[in-house]
């Protein structure tokens, strides 16, 4: 079942991408205490994820920030290592945070993964969207056609704070 608005996210651990390599940390211990844009993506430097979803988020990091939220973070089915680089190739390694959900674990929990085997991917997360303040769903968006970002793109989270 997908995570539905109040609903707490699942403790799961995660590895944060970061300059001095790989952090560890957990969904408690990232989201406590503050409130922060989360969006999933297919896969990094996939075409719609780094061409689309992952620029929306960079250009319109003020303006979510703005709005009272502490970071934006996106997380993806890849390693950290994938994540790290695509954080530095995308420029955005100061901007946003790269979380690396290497087993699915965390997408698997919030019922946000997908089968991607047909196209030789395995398992993914779905491509989505949400608010969380404390632990907490306060919006979550999902259902883009594929090759699309609109429905859990940036502009949409910025019409939901």
């Amino acid at each position: 079942m997908t995570i539905s608005v109040g609903e707490k996210l699942p403790d799961c651990k995660l590895k944060r991408a970061s300059s001095e390599g790989p952090a560890d940390t957990s969904t408690a211990d990232y989201f406590a205490g503050r409130k922060v844009v989360l969006f999933g993506v297919p896969g990094a430097f996939t075409p719609t994820c780094s061409n689309s979803h992952l620029p929306g988020f960079v250009e319109n990091r003020d303006a979510i920030l703005a709005k009272g939220v502490d970071a934006i973070a996106v997380v993806s089915v890849n390693d950290h290592h994938v994540m790290a680089a695509w954080a530095r190739f995308s420029g955005a390694e100061d901007k946003i945070d790269f979380i690396a959900d290497g087993n699915a674990e965390f997408v698997d929990a919030m019922g946000l993964s997908l089968d991607a085997s047909a196209a030789g991917m395995g398992r993914r997360s779905q491509r989505f969207s949400m608010i969380v303040d404390n632990g907490v769903v306060t919006a979550v968006n999902t259902g883009d056609k594929p090759g699309q970002a609109e429905i859990t793109g940036a502009a949409r989270i910025l019409e939901q704070l």
